[in-house]
């Protein structure tokens, strides 16, 4: 959907439009290939949802809070975001590109571990990929669940979060400076705000639900799984490298993407 062709004519108008560009943002490339490196974490639909959904409020959080001061502040804000935007946009590119690798990471380390022994005083290093230590991954797997807010919001990702954020700071700018000007009154504009991010918020944990999907179907298939996650680094890798191609050398690799 084009900026330029939105119109507020009240309220309504601002809570509806606000509702359908949430929906239609979380569809964007680069926000779809982040969240489906994390599809695999979790096999039950239920706990995949919240991926989605901690994602939307990572998103939204950077969002509410620029659009508040820009708001305030408007054209003195407005100067000072305007330049640093494009480095947040890189900061996403570099972000799909370690999400991509720390997928093969994870895939080569499931079975990659190290072994220190010592022999009369001295301490050798032996690296083995031929046999995996369950007790062990048991108790890493343990210890990884214990964040710091598990006992606040047992279902809060921390990981799909501070992703949301990143993805919130680089793509505000778009939206805000567009549709700042069509704004009559500062109320119009909170609610129109809020919709927005209820808006992604809803579509990113139902797309997903959806991203999860292969993944749970293929859970007690190990190469399978592993066969889709790669993909899903592939992609994540590559969207990191032609979005920063874009960015840095003024390429249009992603241009079909609604950057």
């Amino acid at each position: 959907m084009d900026h330029e062709l939105v119109s507020f004519t009240g309220i309504t108008s601002a809570i509806i439009i606000g509702l359908i560009l949430g929906l239609r943002h979380s569809l964007d490339g680069d926000h779809i290939v982040a969240v489906s490196t994390m599809a695999r974490d979790f096999k039950s639909y239920f706990r995949t949802l919240w991926i989605g959904f901690s994602w939307g409020l990572g998103h939204s959080t950077p969002l509410i809070i620029i659009s508040i001061l820009i708001f305030s502040f408007k054209g003195k804000l407005l100067e000072i975001y305007q330049p640093i935007s494009s480095y947040f946009e890189i900061l996403v590119s570099l972000m799909l590109i370690f999400l991509g690798m720390q997928v093969f990471w994870n895939l080569f380390n499931g079975n990659l571990h190290v072994h220190k022994h010592n022999h009369d005083g001295i301490d050798h290093t032996h690296i083995h990929n031929s046999h995996k230590h369950e007790l062990k991954n048991k108790v890493i797997k343990r210890n990884h669940k214990h964040y710091f807010f598990k006992n606040l919001l047992p279902f809060f990702r921390p990981k799909s979060y501070i992703i949301g954020v990143i993805h919130g700071l680089a793509g505000s700018a778009a939206v805000l400076l567009t549709i700042i000007p069509k704004l009559p009154n500062i109320y119009t504009g909170l609610l129109y705000v809020i919709s927005f991010c209820l808006g992604t918020i809803f579509s990113m944990t139902i797309m997903t639900f959806i991203l999860s999907t292969p993944f749970i179907l293929t859970s007690k298939s190990d190469i399978f799984g592993k066969f889709f996650i790669s993909i899903a680094g592939i992609f994540s890798i590559a969207l990191g490298l032609a979005l920063g191609s874009d960015l840095i050398f003024e390429t249009e690799f992603t241009s079909f993407l609604w950057y």
